[in-house]
């Protein structure tokens, strides 16, 4: 028997892997709340999936993908990941552009075209924003490197990864030559929750926060 898994329960199934590597099992209304939905019509969906193999639901604990659920989630994040780096390298998209766009698209194209694009960027490893892509088998990279805001002054590193949640975000830090790649030093924190100052690569200063 084919499960057929709705565009819906694809963005459940990703948002529930994503959710997972902050906190696990997890709960009912921190789902609700990153899908921007009803803590009760959540319930519906997560029984379902349960259902098919998808996830498992305990009640008053949480949500956990199962292995089947857990490769599907990841299909559906190959897809949008590969589709975000398609539209900047072939279609001239910016880096803040391209989430919406491959929120649509990752539901609507098929395996055999992701491969083809897969196959015409070479095989990319990491998205625009410097998130790890899956691969075709399912694996994908672990986690690594942390928040800014866990650096102290006088600390250095390199910028591994930007959230792509928010486009006005990703164009001002476009504007700071804030990237994937780029190397900072934290100069100087503000008390009580101030601003950040870093200098990016060793040229400019500017405040973050």
């Amino acid at each position: 028997m084919v499960t057929i898994i709705t565009q819906e329960r694809e963005d459940y199934l990703k948002t529930i892997y994503e959710l997972e590597l902050e906190e696990s099992p997890v709960r009912t209304t921190i789902i609700a709340k990153a899908l921007g939905v009803e803590p009760a019509s959540v319930t519906g969906i997560i029984k379902r999936l349960a259902e098919l193999g998808l996830a498992n639901h305990q009640p008053y604990r949480g949500v956990t993908l199962t292995e089947e659920g857990r490769k599907a989630a990841l299909r559906v994040i190959r897809r949008h990941r590969l589709v975000e780096l398609y539209l900047i390298k072939a279609l001239g998209y910016s880096w803040d552009e391209v989430h919406e766009e491959a929120e649509k698209l990752e539901h609507a194209v098929s395996d055999l075209f992701i491969e083809r694009i897969a196959a015409a960027l070479g095989h990319p490893q990491i998205d625009p924003h410097g998130a790890p892509i899956p691969t075709e088998e399912g694996e994908i990279a672990a986690p690594s490197g942390h928040a800014l805001s866990t650096l102290t002054a006088g600390q250095e590193g390199r910028i591994t990864r930007v959230n792509d949640n928010d486009p006005d975000l990703l164009r001002y830090l476009a504007d700071l030559s804030i990237r994937p790649g780029a190397e900072i030093k934290v100069c100087e924190i503000e008390p009580y929750g101030g601003p950040i100052r870093v200098l990016v690569d060793g040229e400019e200063q500017h405040d973050l926060g």
